[in-house]
Order: C-alpha cells, then sequence, then structure tokens
C-alpha cells in the first residue's frame, strides 16, 4: 500500500474510534507497517485529531525518520511487530470496558474472556493478561514480546488492548471486538449464560484461525 494512503488510513480510523468513544483525550495509538519502516501516530496526539503529515516514522529499531516523536509506547508496537511478521499493523486502545476486564481479579489470566460469540473466537480467541507496568516501562515491552509471539490480542492489567493484525482493517476490527464482547461480558456478569461449547470453539478455529 503507498505510504500516502496508509497515512490517510490511519487517520480516518483514528477519527472514528475517538468519535465513537472508543478511546478518549490523548489515550491510545495505531501503527501499520510500510515499504521503508513503520507508522506510529505521535506522542501526547488525539486519534480525534490526527494529521497525516505528521506521523511518526520510524525504522525497525525503533529510531525516528521523519514526523513528530512518537508515542511512549512505540516500543510496545515494537515488540508486536518483532514477535509476529505477519502483523501489519496494531491497534492499542484504553476502551472502557476492556479496561474494566482488565482490573477485575477473579478472571483466568491464561483466557479472560469466555466465548460468547463465533466473531470473538474468530477474530481473538484466547485473550491472555499481561501485569500490570507504569506507562513508558520497557518492562512492558518484554512482557508483551513473551505473549506477542503466541498471541495476536493482549489485554494489559490496568492499562487496555493491544491488538495485532495482518492489516489496519484486522486489527481495527479485532480490537472493537475485544471491546464489544468485553461490554456483552460485563453486561451479563452474574446472570446465567450459554457460552459457545469445546467442540463448537474447535469447529470455528478449523475454519477461521485467529490472528
Amino acid at each position: 500500500m503507498q505510504e500516502v494512503r496508509l497515512r490517510e488510513e490511519i487517520c480516518a480510523l483514528g477519527r472514528s474510534i475517538f468519535q465513537r468513544g472508543l478511546t478518549h483525550g490523548s489515550t491510545g495509538n495505531i501503527s501499520a507497517r510500510c515499504a521503508d519502516g513503520w507508522l506510529l501516530t505521535p506522542t501526547g496526539s488525539s486519534l480525534g485529531r490526527l494529521d497525516p503529515g505528521r506521523l511518526s516514522k520510524l525504522d525497525w529499531s525503533g529510531k525516528l525518520l521523519s514526523g513528530d516523536p512518537p508515542s511512549k509506547e512505540s516500543f510496545l508496537h515494537l515488540a508486536m511487530y518483532q514477535e509476529r511478521e505477519r502483523n501489519g499493523a496494531v491497534v492499542h486502545l484504553h476502551a472502557t470496558h476492556s479496561v474494566a476486564v482488565s482490573v477485575l481479579e477473579d478472571l483466568n489470566p491464561d483466557d479472560l474472556l469466555p466465548p460468547l460469540t463465533a466473531y470473538y473466537v474468530m477474530r481473538i480467541g484466547t485473550l491472555p493478561l499481561v501485569p500490570y507496568y507504569a506507562p513508558g516501562d520497557l518492562g512492558l515491552a518484554e512482557a508483551v514480546r513473551g505473549y506477542a509471539r503466541r498471541h495476536h490480542a493482549l489485554l494489559l492489567a490496568n492499562h487496555g488492548p493491544v491488538v495485532g493484525g495482518t492489516s489496519l482493517a484486522a486489527a481495527a476490527d479485532a480490537v472493537e471486538e475485544l471491546e464489544a464482547t468485553a461490554k456483552l461480558y460485563l453486561l451479563l456478569r452474574g446472570r446465567p449464560v450459554r457460552p459457545l461449547t469445546p467442540e463448537q470453539v474447535a469447529d470455528i478455529k478449523r475454519r477461521y484461525p485467529a490472528g
């Protein structure tokens, strides 16, 4: 994809995410591979007001090549790319319902949400919890590396989701599916539910491999 078009698509996605309340203020960041590096939303920027020409462009060591200074969570995106070469884009949000799930105590940290819908299984699969690290802590990158080798979607404790996809559209679809499922889970919490059976989950995974 031509870089000019990719820059425009990142900004359009950011605007859509912001306008629908999936992130707020200057939280969240979006990145995507380009021909000679990768693009990332700048530090302190609102996803609702991105400028295509000011997006940060970095090389694969994390060095800024052009544009505004990158998000302080650039190392988080870089870890996702380095551990999963199939990732063409990464979206990290502070989406309300996903963050709410990330602070609950009584969930399985290896797989936080039940398979409530086929689309959750298709687009997320298994969702592990990455232990808490302070914003900007480089220890988070190392923690993410361990999970990213096996999972394209992670939930950072007391922080929010980070999801990779083969394309910008795939990453966006997956993180939105995660947020919708987190909302559904919280609405149903404490009530009897009928998740998909292991056999149904296995059938969906055969048909539609996630990540």
